[in-house]
């Protein structure tokens, strides 16, 4: 990407490009709500940037070694922390889960199961209660196949109540002794008495399971009772088995054999486990037993050494080291940086709301601020940098030390870059940050600020009226200078002045002065061209008058050249005493009409009283003429690069004014015509605009106008000039063309009294003041049709008739 391109990029994305181009400005007498975001927006990034810079592992990860990689370099722990034994821990663990007993759901119930046997006998009563005919006999009117039918149904629902497969001995037998209370009460009593005792339904698990114990759970109120001895539950065998037994001793006391046999026989086979082993619980239980174990520490302290140089990772190495990352990345994500995000945030937005981040000269836009981030953030890469290069030195050369090549590090040259750009002012509060900053990475000691900050401010101070580049290389020198004497005071207040290395010391400082101003030259045209900055060095060589663009105007257009010319040392003089910019006022009243070279022969000053071309056009073509030559202008600028602030005061030196008179001529032929002169639109006479937006291109629009109208005065004289630059600055104030720049009435009156005392002096009029003044007649509009030539009349006797329009006047303008 080229420069061109990069300008374009930058000024797209932060939305700085001008929207002039396309529609008119909003003013920059107050900022508008767009511009107060992106400057807030800049100011929080520019923030976060460098805290992301000052602890880079709050978003990076650093580098990840294996087993068997060689280190590099020497890695020390930067604080103390705890690195946890991993074996130790999870043998802990291993233990705890094999202390937690199984859990086995204990159902004393069994599933409900006399509560079935109830139901299945109520169903058994029914069906025989509706079997009139005893067994073996059939119904009139019913065949055996319908009984039959309605036996199998009845079997097939009695043993789906019971829960068990069908079963035809244990059903005749049922049907046989009618479905008694006393099979019904005999069997739910021999099944009680089974399920108490416990049947368990995989015996070999509870034996793998239970060693050491089970807990038993009751499932109706979650009561957990600890069994230790796994032998005392049956298993299904043995429980059919002791159901069968305890049938037959209780056989005597019942009514018939067929009874007891049903009796056991139905509690045998409707007989469940109901005990079985919960896997899930237990598993549960067994990883919050593992959970509850704390790890096992060992207490790595800070300075440490963690891994040297050379050697082979292995796997204990690993350990610290990931443990290391990982609390050092959890310190600067939640605290390190975003604490320091807000701490370099307060700072910024302190400066900027008291006006110190504002330049002496306020671009539109947030340009100025975007400069003041960048080249932050850069002078912060460029420290990172150094000191990566100062243990590298330091460590292949033993005559230096990295302490000692810290004193060399240009930290100065953002102060001064911002100093040529932004002015002093901004320069300081730059110094400020970059030097608490720097201070910070290279370890926080007070002496670095202050060795810092004394070199910034110096380095601004030397190039705050720079105006030519070989004075940044001469600030260099003296800060150079300056960062020796620094140097020998911190090596004193270290006890170190004696020692060998002092002379490395200031010899290091003498480069880190002579390194700012290098730096500082040759980014200068690269800033100039990549944020459209026009610096007064720059302004110098665009107002040497043998510039390509300034000779083509002389020969195509020397009435204009003549014109440019005085207006410039218009606006120099009277910049000076409104506190604007006097080179930059006086090099854009060079180039403010050098559109007009490519059609000189429609302006009047380039007609040298030869014909005019205007009295062959149409008003509105005309019209058309001279606004272009603002357009053809700003192109031209651009071509050649004049600067961004040349190419807006082209731009904006003749506002909106009115041309008004081909905008007369128009509605007189429309009233000739017979059409009505309301169909002449005001707006197709007016120049586009935008309208003045600093006080130099406010200086250059009067001092334009003020220099063309006083050509016409036939009789110079001190009274006609003074009433002539009244009458133009009032217009221009009546009109609003004043209204967005930041000239004050104050500003006005001073204007007026340069202009009286520079016109004076081109015509070198000597004659006695009258008194009072007198005032011209209106104006009128010179033959060429250029609306900035005016013709003035003296006013005979007393007669007072010189009013605007519209009565808003500034009376005694530059008089008082």
């Amino acid at each position: 990407m080229n420069i061109k391109g990069l300008k374009t990029w930058i000024s797209e994305k932060m939305g700085l490009r001008r929207k002039a181009e396309k529609e008119p400005y909003s003013g920059s007498g107050a900022k508008s709500p767009d511009l107060e975001r992106r400057n807030w927006f800049i100011l929080f990034s520019v923030s976060v940037v460098i805290s992301i810079l000052l602890f880079p592992h709050a978003l990076t990860s650093p580098r990840v070694y294996a087993p068997g990689d060689v280190v590099e370099r020497d890695i020390k722990a930067a604080q103390e922390f705890l690195v946890e034994d991993p074996d130790l821990t999870e043998k802990s663990r291993q233990e705890a889960s094999r202390a937690v007993l199984p859990v086995f759901d204990f159902d004393p119930e069994g599933t409900n199961v006399v509560s079935r046997i109830k139901e299945s006998f109520r169903l058994g009563r029914e069906y025989l209660s509706k079997q009139v005919a005893p067994a073996g006999v059939v119904e009139p009117g019913k065949t055996k196949d319908v009984q039959g039918a309605s036996r199998d149904l009845f079997r097939g629902e009695l043993f789906e109540t019971l829960g068990v497969p069908e079963d035809e001995k244990l059903f005749n037998l049922l049907v046989k002794t009618g479905f008694s209370a006393e099979v019904e009460e005999t069997a739910a009593l021999l099944l009680v008495n089974c399920l108490r005792t416990g049947v368990v339904a995989d015996e070999p698990l509870l034996k793998t399971e239970g060693v050491k114990g089970i807990l038993l759970r009751d499932i109706r109120n979650e009561k957990e009772t600890k069994n230790l001895e796994t032998n005392v539950f049956f298993n299904v065998n043995s429980a059919k088995t002791f159901v069968r037994e305890q049938g037959k001793k209780i056989a005597r006391s019942l009514s018939s054999s067929d009874v007891a046999e049903a009796s056991y026989g139905l509690a045998a086979a409707v007989l469940q486990p109901n005990i079985t082993f919960n896997k899930r619980e237990t598993e549960l239980r067994r990883d919050q037993a593992r959970k509850d174990v704390k790890p096992f520490y060992f207490i790595v302290k800070k300075g440490e050494m963690l891994v040297r140089e050379g050697e082979r990772i292995t796997a204990e190495h690993l350990v610290r080291l990931n443990e290391h990352n990982k609390i050092l990345k959890r310190k600067e994500m939640l605290t390190g940086a975003p604490a320091m995000a807000l701490l370099i945030s307060l700072l910024l937005s302190s400066l900027y709301l008291v006006g110190l981040l504002k330049s002496k000269f306020s671009r539109a836009g947030a340009t100025d601020l975007l400069l003041f981030a960048v080249t932050l953030v850069c002078l912060f890469l460029v420290i990172m940098a150094a000191g990566f290069v100062a243990d590298e030195v330091a460590r292949g050369i033993s005559l230096f030390t990295s302490r000692a090549l810290i004193f060399a590090m240009p930290v100065a040259s953002g102060a001064m870059v911002i100093a040529v750009f932004n002015g002093m002012k901004v320069a300081a509060s730059f110094s400020l940050i970059a030097s608490i900053l720097s201070a910070l990475v290279i370890g926080g000691r007070v002496e670095w600020f202050i060795y810092f900050f004394i070199s910034s401010l110096m380095s601004a101070y030397g190039v705050k009226d720079c105006r030519e580049r070989v004075i940044i290389i001469k600030t260099g020198l003296k800060v150079g200078g300056i960062n020796v004497v620094m140097a020998l005071a911190i090596q004193a207040l270290d006890g170190t002045i004696s020692s060998p290395e002092t002379a490395v010391v200031c010899a290091s400082g003498f480069v880190g002065g002579i390194l700012v101003g290098i730096i500082t030259t040759g980014l200068l045209p690269l800033i100039e061209m990549t944020f459209g900055y026009t610096t007064d060095i720059k302004l110098l060589e665009q107002a040497n008058l043998d510039q390509p663009l300034l000779r083509e105007l002389m020969v195509q257009a020397p009435g204009t050249y003549h014109h440019s010319v005085i207006v410039s040392t218009m606006v120099e003089a009277a910049a000076k005493g409104i506190k604007a910019n006097p080179l930059m006022a006086k090099v854009a009243a060079y180039y403010h009409d050098i559109g007009k070279v490519k059609k000189p022969m429609y302006f009047v000053e380039n007609q040298m009283g030869g014909d005019n071309k205007h009295e062959r056009l149409a008003p509105s073509m005309s019209s058309l003429i001279l606004i272009s030559h603002v357009k053809e202008g700003v192109e031209l600028a651009k071509k050649y690069r004049l600067g961004r602030e040349i190419c807006d005061i082209i731009r904006q030196h003749h506002g909106t004014n009115l041309i008004s008179f081909f905008y007369e001529r128009a509605k007189e032929q429309a009233e000739k015509k017979g059409d009505k002169a309301g169909k002449v639109k005001e707006q197709d006479f007016r120049y586009p605009g935008p309208k003045p937006q600093t006080k130099e291109a406010g200086l250059v629009m009067l001092a334009d106008a003020a220099e063309a109208a006083s050509r016409t005065i036939s009789e110079p004289s001190v009274a006609r000039i003074q009433g002539l630059v009244q009458k133009i600055i009032n217009k221009a104030f009546s009109d609003g063309q004043l209204d967005e720049c930041e000239l004050t009435l104050k500003d006005l009156n001073e204007i007026a009294r340069s202009f009286n005392k520079t016109l004076g002096g081109i015509f070198h009029q000597r004659i006695e003041y009258p008194q009072p003044v007198l005032k011209i007649a209106p104006v009128k509009r010179g033959a060429g049709g250029n609306p900035d030539t005016v013709q003035a009349e003296e006013p005979k006797g007393k007669r007072r008739e010189d009013k605007d329009e519209n009565g808003d006047t500034l009376k005694r303008l530059g008089l008082s």
